[in-house]
């Protein structure tokens, strides 16, 4: 959760116009894949979905 809530305040401090569009794009692929696993971590923890072994 840390590695999501660090990767949110580093997009949020930058200005995305001063980025280059493969970095930023880069870092939004990174932030999806971050918040995709935390949505499953969430998942698990709360019986949503049962762990695939």
């Amino acid at each position: 959760m840390s590695d999501l809530a660090m990767a949110i305040d580093h997009l949020a401090a930058e200005d995305p116009m001063e980025l280059p569009a493969g970095m930023l794009a880069e870092q939004l692929i990174d932030l999806h894949w971050q918040m995709a696993r935390l949505q499953a971590q969430i998942a698990r923890r709360t019986c949503v979905r049962v762990p695939v072994n």
